[in-house]
């Protein structure tokens, strides 16, 4: 006779697979990306720390002009009003209104979830949900991305013009080879992806298709007519200059005269990298890029890691007033999870 503590093996081969299973769905992937996505920025602090003096930064920091400080947070604040705008602008030409101050509260509130979440982007994801009334979600989705995509546009070709016209000036920094091929080898990349991307939404009947049909149809809306195209144009500007006057006026708080020119292409290298989702809000990369651009504009490396830790830290700073709109953005359970399926 067989004994009651053995199973056949059929079944305790179920009963593994059964638990398996029972783990992988109490497995939140979501919630480990977004650890690893921290443990990442400390790492990355901790190596850039290590290969520069970091006490050295600590006095730096220290000792910091709060003049220059304040600047600093008033220029990055104004970034975000005119950010709110554009949003505003971009949202009115696909049929969602709303007014100034609710796009500068929702705008502070994306950009507090933004500095306090890994990856970036789950303050503009709430964002679209709580503006999706009454076009629906995908609408609101679209001026959010549109909206976003003119900032980073705008950031990229101020970055080209400013090494075009540093290479017209005989006294300006020489950039070495290596950097100029790499901006050269993303500019290539972006134009190549797209023309697939261009192709695709003209040829393709599927779901990638209809997409980008989609998105190409609320472009046009969100850029026209020229006068609509223009203010687009300004804001897009102007928050640009915004966020590259904060990363140099922080420069100078901590010691170091970074030229405006210069800081017009080399800011956004930096502002661009931490566009990468793999770390929160940009901790970690800001710095280590800031560590091996600022000596070829001739700061020490020390500095580029100071000048970047105080632009973050007036950043976060300037995204505080979003705390006390959090209570009323609370949402119910089922627009939570909403929500989650922007991520």
């Amino acid at each position: 006779m067989t004994s009651s503590k053995f199973q056949p093996i059929g079944t305790n081969l179920e009963h593994r697979f059964l638990g398996l299973r029972l783990a992988l769905k109490s497995f939140d992937s979501k919630k480990v990306i977004r650890l690893m996505q921290l443990l990442l920025a400390v790492g990355l602090l901790v190596l850039v720390w290590r290969l520069v003096e970091g006490e050295q930064v600590l006095e730096m920091l220290g000792s910091a002009n709060p003049s220059w400080l304040i600047a600093s947070l008033a220029v990055i604040s104004l970034q975000t009003v005119l950010s709110a705008l554009r949003w505003r602008l971009t949202a009115g030409q696909l049929g969602l209104s709303f007014s100034r101050g609710t796009a500068l509260r929702e705008y502070y509130l994306a950009q507090i979830a933004n500095q306090a979440l890994p990856g970036g982007i789950l303050g503009d994801a709430g964002r679209a949900l709580r503006s999706r009334a009454p076009a629906g979600l995908f609408t609101s989705g679209q001026a959010v991305v549109l909206e976003r995509l003119a900032g980073q546009v705008a950031v990229f070709l101020l970055m080209l013009i400013a090494l075009f016209v540093t290479q017209l000036i005989p006294v300006a920094v020489d950039w070495p080879s290596w950097l100029l091929l790499t901006v050269g080898l993303i500019l290539i990349s972006l134009s190549a992806i797209s023309a697939v991307l261009i192709w695709i939404a003209r040829n393709s009947m599927g779901k990638t298709g209809r997409l980008l049909k989609g998105l190409a149809v609320s472009s046009r809306l969100a850029f026209s007519p020229s006068r609509v195209l223009w203010r687009q144009v300004l804001l897009s500007l102007g928050t640009a200059l915004c966020n590259v006057a904060g990363f140099t006026f922080a420069a100078w708080a901590v010691g170091f005269e970074l030229l405006f020119l210069d800081a017009l292409a080399v800011v956004p290298m930096i502002l661009l990298a931490i566009l990468l989702p793999i770390t929160v809000s940009g901790w970690g990369l800001r710095e280590g890029v800031a560590v091996a651009l600022f000596p070829i504009v001739g700061a020490t490396a020390t500095q580029g890691l100071a000048a970047s830790m105080a632009f973050g830290l007036t950043f976060l700073a300037a995204a505080l007033p979003g705390l006390a709109f959090v209570r009323s953005a609370r949402q119910p359970k089922a627009e939570a999870q909403d929500l989650g399926s922007l991520e």
